[in-house]
């Protein structure tokens, strides 16, 4: 397999994988595009590149700088705005950890706070506490994961991961 069609075969597959993740197609082969790209791109190279309309390469390129694993970079003599992904893998599965966390994890701690406090002791109401205790539990427990993963170094975790999995 030649280079350039196993690059266009990763980013196809990345993309199509990511919407198994909950993120949009596009967004994910942008991603896989820069990430695999040795200089920056330009949203018409990208354009070009997919096969991609401008509107969905800056919606796009946009949605991955505010997750923090992409970010402008100047080019000398040029006028147009060019991207670069984060190239280390450590670092970019400790971005996209954190924006997860800060999406989905801590929202669902918050309501399950606030759910705390209902004034209810027939026994639907403790059912319904015990299934908020529990969620509450596995969802700070996930997040305590994040949280360690996000603040960790590469060698700690995997020894971590490894230990915990070989029990």
């Amino acid at each position: 397999m030649e280079l350039q069609e196993a690059k266009l075969k990763y980013i196809h597959t990345w993309g199509s994988l990511a919407t198994n993740w909950g993120i949009n197609k596009t967004m994910a082969q942008v991603h896989a595009l820069l990430l695999v790209s040795t200089k920056p791109l330009s949203a018409e190279d990208i354009m070009e590149t997919l096969q991609i309309s401008r509107g969905n390469v800056n919606m796009n390129v946009r949605a991955l700088i505010d997750w923090g694993i992409v970010q402008k970079e100047f080019v000398v003599g040029e006028r147009k705005e060019f991207f670069i992904a984060i190239k280390d893998i450590w670092e970019l599965f400790k971005q996209i950890a954190k924006e997860r966390k800060k999406r989905e994890i801590e929202p669902v701690i918050k309501v399950l706070n606030e759910l705390q406090d209902i004034k209810d002791d027939s026994e639907e109401g403790q059912e319904f506490k015990k299934v908020l205790a529990d969620l509450s539990k596995v969802t700070t427990t996930v997040n305590n994961i994040l949280e360690k993963s996000i603040k960790a170094d590469e060698h700690w975790l995997l020894s971590n991961f490894t230990r915990m999995v070989k029990k």
